[in-house]
C-alpha cells in the first residue's frame, strides 16, 4: 500500500536574512525550526530569471549542443542551447530567444516537454525544456558574457555524449533524456 504523503509544509521559518544579492540571485539564510523540531539554518540561492534549455531537432533527427568554457566549474562543457529567462516573459518566449542567439536556428514547432528545478536542497531555481522543430537556419546573436562553439550531430550521438561523461549539465541531460524517450531513440 502506498504511504499517504503530506503537502503540508514541516518547517518554520524563523527568520530570513539576505545575505548577497547581483542581477540574476539572491542568497538568504533563514533560521528554521526543522521537521524534527531542532533550530538550525538553511541557505537559499534564489534566482531571478527562469532556466530555460532548448532541444531542436530537424528532420535527419539530428540536434545542436553547445560548447563553452564554464567560469563556476572552471572547465569546458558541452550543453543544449540555454540560458536565462526573465519570469516577466513566457518561457517559450525566451526558448525562442534563446535558441536563436546561440544556434541562429528559429522553429515552426515547438513543445514544452518538461519543468525542472535543478538542485532543489540548496535552490529554487525553476526551468523549462522546449522540443524546437521545423528549423529555419539563420544568424547567432551571442551575449557579450559568450564565446560558444556549435555543433549539429545526430541525436543518438548527443546521448552518448551523456552516458559517457561528456555533458555533464543537468538541464542538458534532463532534456536529451526526455527526447530520446518521445522519439525511443
Amino acid at each position: 500500500m502506498e504511504k499517504l504523503i503530506s503537502s503540508k509544509n514541516p518547517w518554520q521559518t524563523l527568520h530570513r536574512k539576505q545575505v548577497y544579492d547581483n542581477p540574476w540571485i539572491e542568497v538568504y539564510e533563514d533560521q528554521v525550526i526543522n521537521p524534527r523540531g531542532g533550530k538550525g539554518i538553511y541557505g537559499i540561492v534564489s534566482f531571478k530569471n527562469l532556466a530555460i534549455g532548448v532541444i531542436p531537432i530537424d528532420e535527419e533527427m539530428h540536434t545542436w549542443l553547445v560548447g563553452q568554457y564554464r567560469y563556476t566549474l572552471d572547465e569546458y562543457s558541452w550543453e543544449i542551447p540555454m540560458g536565462g529567462g526573465s519570469k516577466a516573459n513566457s518561457p517559450l518566449e525566451s526558448a525562442k530567444r534563446e535558441l536563436k542567439e546561440e544556434t541562429g536556428l528559429s522553429a515552426q514547432r515547438w513543445e514544452n516537454i518538461m519543468r525542472i528545478h535543478t538542485s532543489n536542497s540548496v535552490t529554487d531555481e525553476e526551468g523549462f525544456i522546449f522540443l524546437a522543430q521545423d528549423l529555419t537556419p539563420g544568424e547567432t546573436e551571442f551575449d557579450d558574457t559568450e564565446d560558444l562553439q556549435i555543433k549539429r550531430l545526430p541525436l543518438k550521438e548527443a546521448i552518448r555524449y551523456v552516458m559517457d561523461g561528456r555533458i555533464t549539465d543537468a538541464i542538458s541531460m534532463a532534456g536529451l533524456f526526455k527526447v530520446a524517450r518521445l522519439f525511443k531513440t
